[in-house]
């Protein structure tokens, strides 16, 4: 008979990416959500990849790789325009945080 495993459990911060250590966690995890919603956006209008990069101005396999979560060449600001291109408004609010840690990117769907 095999002794049981103990296995630890470790509490995440909310961005597997700084969990990670990897560098510029906060923007990367804020490109993984708007490709997330672009994802979403492009599932529920049922288009081909081919018809997607239509819409988007994009080359078919570009759309593929975004689609895998290859975007690390894309800038938060080319996703916010993809955003836009699928009918989407985009805004942005710079507040004050509820309490005295450190500013946070966020992305919320409406």
């Amino acid at each position: 008979m095999k002794a049981a495993k103990h296995e630890s459990v470790e509490r995440g911060s909310g961005n597997v990416f700084a969990d990670l250590g990897r560098p510029a966690a906060d923007t990367h995890l804020l490109k993984a959500e708007l490709v997330s919603r672009i994802d979403v956006i492009l599932r529920r209008r049922r288009l081909t990849q081919a018809e997607a990069a239509g819409v988007l101005g994009l080359s078919q396999p570009d759309v593929s790789r975004l689609r895998k979560g290859e975007f690390r060449d894309y800038s938060v600001e080319r996703l916010l325009r993809l955003l836009l291109v699928l009918g989407r408004d985009v805004e942005i609010t710079i507040r004050r945080p509820r309490t005295k840690r450190q500013g946070r990117l966020q992305v919320a769907a409406g």
